[in-house]
C-alpha cells in the first residue's frame, strides 16, 4: 500500500476542499472582474442579435450564410447609427430641453415634497438610497466620463461583431474544459440557452416597439413637449422590466409639470393605459412561448443584478435572468432531477460520449 495515497475519507476532504476554494475564486473573479464579464456577456447577447437577423437574411432573401452575416452585421450597425442620428440630430432640441429641464424639476418637486414632515422623510430616504446604491455611482461615473461609457459600448459591439463572425471556435473552446461525460449535456444546455435568448430577443424588440410607439403616440395627443424622443425612451426603456419603465416616466412627467397639473395627470393616464394594453394583450401574445418567470422573482433578480453589476448590469439584468432560468431548466430540472424537457435541436460539436464530432 502506497502511504502516500489518501484513503477514501482524505480523498473526500481533499475534493471537498478544492470545491469550496473554485467556489471562492469565482465569487472572487465575479467581485473583482465584474464589469468586464457583464461586458462580455453583452457581446454574446450582441452577437446572438447578429445571427438572429442573419437566418431571416439566409430565410427570407436566399442568401448564402456569409453574405447573410455581413448583411445582419451591416444591418445593426445602421440601426445603430440611425439611432445615434435622432438622438443627435433629429432630437436635439428635444434632448436639450429634457435635460436642462429635469435637474430643476426634480429639485422643486423635492422642495415640495420637503414642505411636509413625511415628505421630507421619504424624500431623504430615496436620496439616501440612491446615493449608497452601485447604480449611482455607475451614473455618476458616467456623468463625469461619457468617453468611458462610449467605449464600453464599442467594446460590446466589436467583441458581438468578433463572437458572430466564428462562434463555434469560442463554444468549442468552452467546452473542451468541461469533463468529457459532461460536455455533451452542457453543450444542450449551451443550444437551450441560445435559442431561449433568440426567441426572448424578439419578444423583446416587439414590446419594445409597441411601447414607444404608443407612448409616443399618446404624448403627443395630450400635449406634452418632446413626444417623439419620450416615446423611443420609453421603448428602449422596455429592455429592462419593471425598472426601466418606471425609469422613463421621470422625464415625461418633467416635461408634462413644465405645462401644468392637468398635463402631467394626463401622462400619467398616457403611460397606465399603454401598460395595461401591454400587459394583458402584447406581452402575452409574444412571450408565451418564451419563458414564464414569475414577476416577483423577476423584479428583485433584476435589482440585484444591478446591485452587484452596476448600471450595464442592470441594462442586462433580463437578459441575465433568462440565462440563469434556462441553465437551470435544462442543467438541473431535466439533466440531475430527470424531469421531461426536450433538447434543443441542432448540429453539436460533441457526442453523447464527449468526444469530438468529425
Amino acid at each position: 500500500m502506497n502511504r502516500l495515497s489518501p484513503d477514501d475519507d482524505d480523498a473526500r476532504y481533499i475534493r471537498r476542499l478544492f470545491l469550496t476554494l473554485g467556489v471562492a475564486a469565482l465569487a472572487a473573479t465575479l467581485y473583482f472582474t465584474g464589469n468586464l464579464l457583464i461586458l462580455a456577456f453583452g457581446s454574446v447577447l450582441g452577437a446572438i442579435v447578429i445571427h438572429a437577423i442573419a437566418e431571416i437574411f439566409e430565410e427570407r432573401l436566399r442568401l448564402p450564410a456569409k453574405p447573410a452575416l455581413g448583411g445582419a452585421i451591416i444591418s445593426v450597425l445602421a440601426i445603430i447609427i440611425f439611432l445615434g442620428w435622432l438622438f443627435g440630430v433629429e432630437f436635439r432640441t428635444q434632448v436639450n430641453v429634457l435635460v436642462t429641464r429635469l435637474p430643476g424639476i426634480l429639485a422643486e418637486l423635492g422642495a415640495q415634497l420637503s414642505s411636509s414632515p413625511v415628505g421630507a422623510k421619504v424624500v431623504n430616504a430615496v436620496r439616501a438610497a440612491f446615493a449608497g446604491s452601485r447604480v449611482a455611482q455607475d451614473i455618476g461615473g458616467i456623468a463625469e466620463g461619457a468617453g468611458q461609457f462610449v467605449l464600453n459600448a464599442l467594446l460590446v459591439l466589436v467583441g458581438a461583431i468578433f463572437f458572430a463572425v466564428d462562434p463555434k471556435i469560442y463554444e468549442r473552446g468552452f467546452l473542451l474544459l468541461m469533463p468529457p461525460s459532461k460536455r455533451a449535456v452542457m453543450e444542450d444546455a449551451l443550444l437551450d440557452t441560445a435559442s431561449t435568448l433568440r426567441l426572448w430577443l424578439r419578444a423583446q424588440l416587439i414590446q419594445m416597439t409597441t411601447m414607444g410607439v404608443l407612448v409616443g403616440l399618446g404624448l403627443w395627443l395630450v400635449g406634452v413637449p418632446s413626444a417623439p424622443a419620450l416615446g423611443l425612451l420609453t421603448g428602449l426603456s422596455e429592455f429592462i422590466p419593471y425598472v426601466g419603465p418606471l425609469a422613463a416616466m421621470v422625464p415625461a412627467l418633467g416635461l408634462a409639470a413644465t405645462q401644468s397639473l392637468h398635463h402631467v395627470l394626463l401622462t400619467v393616464a398616457v403611460f397606465a393605459s399603454v401598460r395595461i394594453v401591454q400587459t394583458n394583450f402584447i406581452t402575452p401574445f409574444v412571450t408565451s412561448r418564451v419563458v414564464a418567470i414569475p414577476p416577483a422573482i423577476t423584479l428583485f433578480a433584476i435589482l440585484a443584478i444591478g446591485a452587484v453589476f452596476g448600471l450595464f448590469g442592470l441594462f442586462f439584468s433580463a437578459a441575465m435572468l433568462v440565462v440563469i432560468y434556462t441553465l437551470v431548466r435544462s442543467l438541473y430540472l431535466r439533466d440531475t432531477l430527470g424531469e421531461d424537457i426536450p433538447h434543443a435541436r441542432h448540429r453539436t460539436l460533441f457526442d453523447s460520449a464527449g468526444s469530438p464530432r468529425e
